[in-house]
């Protein structure tokens, strides 16, 4: 981390972030001194905390800590969701310091080991969660920036040694181009943040700019995509791919082929292909990378998943509570799939929170008919983030266009109860807003009901 030697403090402006908060523990684990600002306390910021960062929750200004005046040893981290008006992101602009956005710092470190870089619109916390347990597990040393707490290490950061890192390859702001990994994987090129990039073609373009950092064997592709690289699929013709698959008892067991040999009967717990084409890609990376091919059976196996990625919060013979991060029409087709593999004679109750104003308007149709596979549907205002409201664009518009007849725009205040006398026993609770925070609130109350 040369390009970082003369750096002792890190302050981060929305530390509380998945991505931020992951760099802040890192930081602070490797003996550096740490602070930040976010929005509102957290389950994250909690446990920063307890990590003894110091976090407020006001915009101070010129108020800054002590510790962090020396603008010579002194990181501001910020994420592109803080305006540029934040009072403290412009005392530190006006007074010199050195500042960056997250992916840079990110960066900086991956770019001075052997990096292995996950990239899709969909599917990065998955399978980077799962590369950087099968390094640990297989005796690499790793350190994995994920962008979800993974229910292996109760954290978004996995820490097992610095041989390797592995890092999710953001798309968002072309934030991906400024890395050079040693291997690669695209699992996905849907059409996304076209607020950024106005249309799917030149998302396509900036992927395959990505996909070109690295030379074509160590680039693992989803099988299909219009790439160069080693293909990965599920029951097909790809050079790395799951077959033979039969599922026992809710988990997938199935073979993996690949081209210099067979792993026959691995065992992998999360529902749905989409994850098994995650867990193949991770597979393929972890072999480039030098895990020993004998052990990653074993490893595959004990990996627990991330949480809000299929997440059972109920489980029980007379309710299923499921909670997903699921924020786009191809997640939401793959969370239904995946639930009605998984309970293929029950009736399926959605409850959706649409994730930004832009995507809504872009993907509106496709929201809609995702969403009328499902046989009842209750929708949540859009959770707007960064973004000001739209003209035309709203939660009732969707609706409207939903083909399920039980449909219902519902306040987060009815929730619990609706839910509560739902007919369906299976629920499924989507979306990449403050849902999660409604999520708990849901699953305490029927807790207390049953």
């Amino acid at each position: 981390m040369s390009t970082l030697k003369n750096i002792q403090n890190f302050y981060f402006i929305g530390i509380g972030g998945i991505g931020m908060s992951a760099l802040a523990f890192y930081f602070k684990t490797n003996g550096y001194n740490v602070a930040g600002y976010d929005k509102t306390p957290s389950d994250v910021t909690s446990a920063l905390a307890k990590e003894k960062i110091d976090i407020h929750f006001e915009d101070r200004g010129t108020d800054v800590k002590e510790d962090f005046t020396d603008t010579k040893n002194t990181l501001v981290v910020y994420t592109p969701a803080v305006p540029d008006s934040f009072g403290e992101l412009v005392h530190f602009r006006e007074s010199g310091y050195m500042i960056k956005k997250r992916a840079e710092v990110l960066g900086m470190i991956a770019n001075e080991k052997f990096c292995a870089a996950v990239a899709g619109t969909h599917g990065k916390t998955t399978t980077s969660s799962i590369l950087g347990h099968l390094l640990a597990e297989t005796g690499i040393g790793v350190t994995a920036f994920i962008g979800g707490f993974t229910n292996n290490y109760n954290g978004n950061l996995i820490q097992k040694g610095n041989d390797v890192i592995v890092v999710e390859a953001d798309e968002f702001d072309r934030s991906f181009l400024q890395l050079k990994p040693n291997v690669a994987c695209i699992t996905s090129m849907d059409a996304d943040h076209l607020d950024i990039y106005g249309d799917a073609s030149e998302l396509e373009k900036t992927f395959k700019a990505f996909g070109n950092l690295v030379p074509s064997e160590k680039l693992f592709i989803k099988n299909g995509l219009p790439l160069e690289g080693n293909t990965v699929g599920v029951n097909d013709n790809a050079s790395y791919r799951a077959q033979n698959i039969r599922i026992d008892r809710g988990a997938y067991i199935f073979d993996f082929k690949y081209p210099n040999g067979l792993l026959k009967e691995l065992i992998f717990n999360l529902p749905g292909w989409h994850n098994l084409s995650n867990a193949v890609t991770a597979l393929g990376m972890a072999i480039a990378c030098g895990s020993p091919t004998e052990c990653l059976p074993k490893a595959l196996r004990t990996y627990q998943g991330v949480n809000r990625r299929f997440t059972y919060r109920i489980r029980t013979e007379s309710c299923v509570l499921i909670d997903d991060y699921a924020h786009h029409p191809t997640e939401i087709d793959a969370i239904h799939q995946s639930v009605t593999e998984m309970y293929p004679d029950e009736k399926v109750l959605v409850v959706f929170q649409p994730h930004l104003y832009s995507r809504t308007q872009d993907f509106m149709d496709d929201f809609a008919m995702q969403l009328s596979q499902f046989d009842e549907v209750l929708l949540l205002d859009i959770y707007p983030a960064r973004e000001l409201p739209i003209s035309g664009v709203s939660s009732s518009e969707l609706l409207k266009k939903i083909t399920t007849k039980r449909k219902l725009l519902v306040s987060k205040d009815d929730l619990p109860e609706m839910i509560k006398n739902a007919s369906q026993k299976i629920v499924v609770m989507l979306g990449a807003g403050d849902i999660g925070v409604e999520i708990i609130k849901v699953t305490n109350y029927l807790k207390r009901a049953s």
